[in-house]
């Protein structure tokens, strides 16, 4: 008898390339009922666990069901927010996506096997439990060992896909539980303080302002300490005091050559003592070299690319936002372009036939043909080995070849920067030449270096590094004496620090546990859409160190104050035309400022004096490695549910008998309020 497989993928257009593979042909789908985007695909397979094998490919589009609470506790006056913490949840198919269920349960009910193909990711294990319980409720044969499978794969490359097909695994129950932990989590919390914040505080804007209005105050366990690290920057921004300090510049020309030497101390806050140590240097008349070396040199090629990598570089070098670099990244994915392009490795497995990955790119006239030519023809050598394996996926990188031709102006630059990079980690380093000299004048040491470039490698192919010849040096030698041409001292203040930019904010991040890998640009996404920050061009308007930013808190926080305009002397009134300045997109590094609102939510929560701050990662951080623990089987999902809920209710309490604080946060920011 042949055995009916059913066969589920995470999107519609990932079944169908998975069917197209697997069929071995231009496989035809057919529009499910009531949907017009998922297709069911039809064709044979010898699997070779179950034999020649019917079968059925289809997908759903993303999460299959949806949670929300029971009824009685959706009114938002209709119970108190702290109730929602123990409150009944309610899993439930979104009405959109119930002809996608019924699919699937037409199609599961006289199957065998049930075949997952979602992302292989822990939000890909959830989704695929998700189909199972649906199939398994109207077929109860597919709850029994091995007739539930999933397939592991990183790309859509046919042989990629038809070796996954041929070696099935079981679903990661632990990593679904920890998805289901961090769900049940962020909907019991998010909307337990949004509702409060919303209550309370954006009542009262909206009274203030008389306004219809709903003013939604949402909070997130990750938005708000992102939100937390823009405000804090701001703050230093504003509160930096500049400091003089001074410092001894030699110089000495030689053979022609005009060499500038630095002082080893740096520069001194102390100018008495500077001048001391100067008029040393003065009374020893003469230098003396006491070193005099050259050496080979290497400027690393870049490490294999991850999500976090490529939406930092995307902020920094392209210009996009991260948000668009990861959703043009999907796309790439989906039409099997790239690897998956949500991974945390830094390392290629030695497994991978990187020759044949670089063979697909010689292909047309791409400004990276001959580069890639030139590696398969002697110049390859193998990608650097980072410290990171999520054991899933691969490094992004390209799996096939695209004519640039083909892709919009921003397609182009997201996928040339990831063909590049690739390139660029199956390059040779640069080699270059460094001098280093040394010299003693008086007490005092001073140092100069002089670099020339040799072999430039993997610099031809990746143009958002640099690393240039700098100043030829004269032949010097140990023990020479000289008399310097010039020697004096200088004076220079310290300079503020700078507003935070996204590949900035993502490091922090990422370092911070703040979010996966997969999820920073979205929360990064949702403090703009609530107003709680806004970007601009990095030096539309630049700080100088004695210069008032206040002034540049209010041109970006107008725009998200009206309610503020007109009611008297205090931050963020407008007055200055700020509210019709709309920041300007992809023309630099975007830098994030807060609005007026954002300061005042982040500053209301610090001076409660919580012993938690909710502004600050450290509870979300500790919820995230507690995923972790439920992904290795050290905590259950029931043990993290509850010890979070505990910690977060316990800090929900006492902000609640401090929520006076809280509004004369927004008295003083948003209305301008003195005390």
């Amino acid at each position: 008898m042949v055995t009916k497989v059913l066969c589920v993928a995470e999107k519609p257009s990932i079944a169908r390339a998975v069917a197209g593979h697997l069929a071995g042909e231009n496989v035809q789908g057919r529009n499910i009922q009531g949907n017009n985007y998922t297709k069911n695909f039809e064709f044979d397979f010898n699997f070779p666990t179950w034999g020649p094998c019917s079968v059925v490919m289809t997908s759903v589009a993303g999460h299959l069901t949806s949670q929300d609470f029971a009824p009685e506790y959706k009114k938002w006056q209709g119970c108190d927010p702290a109730a929602l913490f123990e409150a009944p949840i309610v899993n439930f198919v979104d009405e959109d996506r119930k002809p996608i269920a019924a699919n699937i349960e037409r199609q599961a009910r006289y199957c065998q096997i049930l075949y997952i193909w979602t992302d292989c990711d822990r939000e890909g294990e959830h989704i695929g439990t998700e189909i199972r319980k649906t199939a398994s409720d109207i077929n109860p044969r597919l709850r029994q060992p091995g007739k539930t499978v999933r397939a592991r794969f990183s790309n859509i490359e046919r042989a990629h896909i038809l070796d996954a097909a041929r070696h099935p695994i079981p679903l990661d129950e632990a990593q679904a539980d920890a998805v289901s932990a961090r769900m049940e989590l962020d909907l019991r919390i998010g909307s337990s303080y949004t509702r409060s914040l919303t209550l309370n505080v954006g009542n009262i804007i909206k009274q203030r302002m008389q306004s219809d209005d709903k003013q939604i105050l949402s909070y997130g366990s990750c938005q708000f300490p992102t939100l937390g690290f823009v405000v804090e920057r701001y703050f230093r921004v504003r509160n930096f005091v500049p400091e003089t300090f001074w410092g001894i510049k030699v110089t000495h020309k030689k053979d022609d050559i005009d060499v500038s030497f630095r002082w080893a101390r740096g520069h001194l806050f102390d100018r008495m003592v500077a001048v001391i140590l100067f008029e040393r240097c003065l009374t020893a008349n003469t230098a003396c070299v006491t070193k005099m070396q050259t050496k080979l040199t290497s400027k690393w090629k870049p490490l294999p690319l991850t999500t976090v990598e490529l939406q930092k570089c995307g902020s920094r070098f392209l210009r996009m936002d991260s948000q668009r670099v990861m959703q043009l990244a999907e796309q790439f994915y989906q039409k099997g372009w790239i690897s998956y392009p949500r991974t945390e490795t830094d390392q290629f497995d030695r497994a991978i036939d990187l020759r044949a990955l670089i063979t697909k790119q010689t292909q047309g006239q791409t400004p990276w043909t001959a580069f890639a030519d030139g590696l398969l023809n002697g110049e390859f050598s193998n990608p650097r080995q980072g410290r990171n394996n999520d054991k899933a996926h691969p490094p992004i990188h390209p799996v096939n070849f695209v004519s640039p031709e083909t892709l919009t102006a921003e397609e182009q630059r997201v996928h040339e920067f990831i063909v590049r990079r690739f390139l660029a980690c199956c390059a040779k380093d640069a080699q270059g030449s460094k001098t280093d000299v040394s010299i003693l004048y008086g007490p005092e040491t001073f140092n100069t270096s002089g670099l020339i470039v040799l072999e430039r490698n993997y610099l031809d192919i990746y143009p958002y590094d640099k690393w240039t010849s700098s100043q030829d040096l004269p032949n010097y030698r140990e023990g020479d004496v000289f008399e310097p041409t010039e020697a004096r001292i200088e004076d220079g203040q310290t300079s503020p620090p700078t507003y935070l930019t996204e590949p900035e904010l993502i490091g922090l991040m990422d370092a911070n546990g703040i979010g996966t890998d997969a999820t920073m640009a979205e929360h990064i996404a949702k403090i703009k859409e609530r107003q709680y920050v806004e970007t601009r061009a990095r030096g539309r308007a630049p700080v100088q160190a004695d210069q008032d930013v206040e002034s540049d808190f209010e041109d970006v926080a107008d725009r998200h104050a009206p309610q503020a305009r007109g009611r008297g002397r205090g931050r963020g009134r407008g007055g200055r035309g700020g509210a019709h300045r709309a920041a300007p997109q992809n023309q630099g590094m975007q830098e994030f400022i807060p609005t007026t609102l954002g300061v005042a939510l982040v500053e209301g929560y610090d001076n409660m004096g919580l012993e938690t701050s909710l502004s600050k990662p450290f509870l979300r951080k500790e919820m995230e490695l507690k995923m972790k623990a439920i992904c290795e089987g050290r905590m259950t999902r029931r043990e993290v549910v509850q010890e979070s809920l505990d910690q977060y209710r316990d800090v929900y309490i006492r902000a609640q008998r401090q929520l006076p604080v809280l509004h004369a946060a927004v008295r003083k920011y948003v209305f301008g309020e003195a005390g």
